[in-house]
């Protein structure tokens, strides 16, 4: 047997898990009608195909209706969930998977304007920030009407076959009774810790009543919500005490912080250029006091600290959720030796600030995530090999590349730069993303595996491309900043790009105008405010950075709330023109017709980004299908059978950038689904 601390069996209770690695709880918001049906199904039997210990379903399956789903959740509270999560389960099962699922009941963190638009319900009437509803206050027909909610949901999951199930504890309902903060109620719901605790250990004493002793039982929460006022990390080990010696619970999941503000969101589940593993000492301090099976998970995205965790004795179960977006079979290769080929999660959190805009989580690398009936994670080999020429070493351009050297074809890569990267390696100038480089450097590793040829300084002409005699030419050469606007003064700016490589010095007072939202403002934004310069960020939209997501906000705002920042929303930039030394803006509005005046010496623009298609034209006259995509074919998955020209040597297609400004995502999307089939 394997030493590998991370692959060694745990026992917890009865059940043998086969290895220390889990996917803690968390809702891609995959279901249908509030059901867990066939992709949902298959994500997580992907995973267990692979290997992976155990799989906790549903970050917050709702118990009640008058906790409705803020995202795409399980629905619990229904009995037709059964014979759904039963399918799941039993495909897990099949591979030594164990299945548990996490339980709540939301409490003030939702809306009454979702669902069946009921009155959110908390231990106070105060108002969650991120979801900005003002609870009632729970009476006692409530808390009587909760438990038997809670108690039926561990029923259905007992029914339905699952090993065990979890109750979510912190910032949902009952870590609203547990925290001084968020109750307000009387004895015997509120004031001291037993008062605040009582609700709690009625609702294990019910499910224990339904579900019996052996089926399996644990509580995810926060052992010290870091909140002036709030529960401490003395509170947090009574509570964990008093969980353990009730003898109702078989496990404890331990995190650290508050989740009812976009920071604290992302303080308890960290992104890009946060600290690794930040909570794990405090996990493990919790396990070794409490002597008690512990599971922990916050941004263990690499297998070493994994591995460190349990090695340390910091937990018992690790868990890898976002790392196993990123890479379904990274327990099977961890088991077949094959480390070093595992898709690293490069943290950029794609995934989870997709769900809370109201879409599915996909991995920003991986876009086979999330589409497993659709999308294949092993890429089958072709039945014919054909030489493809790929132009561009972007990230769309290397996961075509990855993805036809996977299918056995003769790949040759031409890229005009010295490195590869494109505008990811852009983006990672900056410290704090500078793990977006695991996009391209993993790509890089696989091509070299699979014999793919890239030829760098390699500025491709169409005689170039012709000569190679291809049977397929794939068009990645991504975009440029747009460079025309203001229609008026366009050749006194600078754009966002010479900024972020360093190629322009910020001036000392510095209008950056972003027509785009994206993060190309935001990273040229945090250089100027950095040097001091006083800084005006302005955005025709009524908020600004429109396209970066809650959680990636966050560091950002942490960077540019300072006294030589501002920001105006819903201002636009009109013209610009030279005055002596300084430059004079003008300002208008969608909204009105202004003419407002800015004086500062210099102007950063963010217009988005313009294809950068030469190439691609240039050969559309000497392909078969004329660049022509059947979109039909592509979404079934079937290979591209267009023919417009039948005197054409090779079929032609554009992706990424190079056909509309959009994200990374998008980007390796289009290759993959693309290139699976040629």
């Amino acid at each position: 047997m394997t030493r590998d601390p991370l692959l060694q069996p745990f026992q917890l209770k009865h059940l043998t898990l086969k290895n220390r690695i889990m996917m803690t709880a968390h809702e891609p918001a995959y279901p249908e009608d509030g059901m867990p049906k066939a992709l949902y199904r298959e994500y997580h039997a992907e995973r267990a195909r692979a290997g992976i210990g155990l799989t906790m379903t549903a970050g917050s399956a709702a118990v009640a209706k008058d906790s409705p789903p803020v995202f795409n959740n399980i629905l619990a509270y229904k009995d037709e969930v059964v014979p759904w999560m039963r399918e799941l389960t039993e495909a897990c099962h099949q591979h030594g998977t164990a299945v548990m699922i996490q339980l709540t009941h939301l409490g003030r963190r939702t809306r009454w304007d979702k669902g069946d638009w009921l009155p959110a319900v908390s231990a106070s009437h105060r108002r969650e920030a991120s979801h900005r509803a003002f609870p009632k206050q729970v009476e006692d027909w409530d808390i009587e009407r909760l438990i038997r909610d809670y108690a039926d949901a561990a029923e259905r999951m007992q029914a339905a076959g699952l090993d065990g199930i979890e109750l979510q504890a912190y910032g949902h309902l009952m870590d609203q009774f547990w925290s001084p903060l968020t109750n307000t109620l009387e004895a015997p719901y509120g004031g001291d810790l037993d008062n605040r605790l009582r609700f709690t250990f009625e609702v294990l004493r019910a499910i224990r009543q339904r579900v019996g002793d052996a089926f399996i039982v644990g509580v995810r929460y926060t052992g010290d919500e870091m909140l002036t006022g709030g529960l401490t990390a003395d509170d947090g080990m009574e509570i964990s005490r008093r969980l353990k010696d009730s003898g109702l619970i078989d496990f404890l999941n331990v995190v650290r912080g508050h989740i009812d503000t976009d920071p604290g969101l992302t303080d308890v589940i960290p992104v890009q250029g946060m600290p690794s593993a930040p909570h794990l000492d405090f996990a493990g301090e919790i396990r070794r006091r409490i002597d008690f099976p512990t599971f922990h998970g916050a941004k263990i995205q690499e297998v070493a600290t994994a591995r460190h965790a349990i090695a340390a004795g910091k937990a018992d179960m690790i868990g890898m959720t976002r790392a196993h977006m990123a890479d379904p079979h990274l327990v099977r290769k961890l088991i077949e030796g094959r480390e070093e080929e595992i898709r690293p999660c490069v943290g950029a959190n794609y995934c989870l600030d997709r769900i809370y805009q109201g879409g599915a989580a996909y991995c920003i690398h991986n876009a086979a995530t999330g589409r497993e009936t659709t999308m294949p994670h092993d890429i089958p080999r072709a039945a014919q090999q054909r030489r493809i020429v790929v132009i561009g070493a972007g990230p769309a351009g290397l996961e075509a590349a990855r993805v036809a050297g996977e299918r056995g074809h003769e790949v040759i890569v031409l890229e005009a730069a010295s490195d590869a990267g494109g505008q990811v390696r852009l983006t990672a100038q900056n410290e704090r993303r500078r793990e977006m480089m695991g996009i391209i450097d993993w790509r890089l590793a696989r091509c070299e595996a699979l014999g793919v040829e890239i030829r760098y300084n390699a500025w491709a002409e169409a005689e170039e491309v012709l000569a190679e005699s291809p049977d397929a030419v794939i068009v990645a050469t991504g975009g440029y900043p747009q460079d025309d606007l203001p229609e008026v003064g366009s050749d006194l700016v600078v754009n966002t790009w010479d900024v972020i490589s360093g190629h322009v010095t910020p001036g000392k007072r510095v209008l950056l105008f972003d027509e785009t939202g994206d993060n190309a403002a935001m990273q040229a934004a945090e250089i100027i405010a950095a040097t001091g310069a006083e800084l005006e960020i302005m955005t025709p939209d009524r908020t600004f950075a429109a396209d970066i997501m809650a959680m990636n906000l966050v560091p950002y705002m942490r960077a540019l709330q300072r006294p030589n920042v501002t920001f105006t929303p819903t201002y636009r930039l009109k013209s610009l023109e030279r005055d002596g030394n300084e430059l004079l803006a003008g300002i208008t509005s969608d909204y009105l017709d202004l003419d407002h005046e800015r004086r500062i010496d210099q102007v950063v623009v963010n217009y988005g980004i313009v294809p950068m298609a030469d190439i691609y034209f240039e050969l559309k006259p000497h392909s078969t299908n004329g660049g022509e995509v059947n979109y039909d074919d592509l979404i079934a998955g079937r290979p591209q059978a267009v023919v417009r020209n039948p005197s054409g040597g090779f079929q032609l297609f554009r992706i990424g950038d190079a056909v509309e400004s959009r994200n990374t995502h998008a980007a390796i999307y289009d290759a993959l689904r693309l290139v699976k089939d040629l």
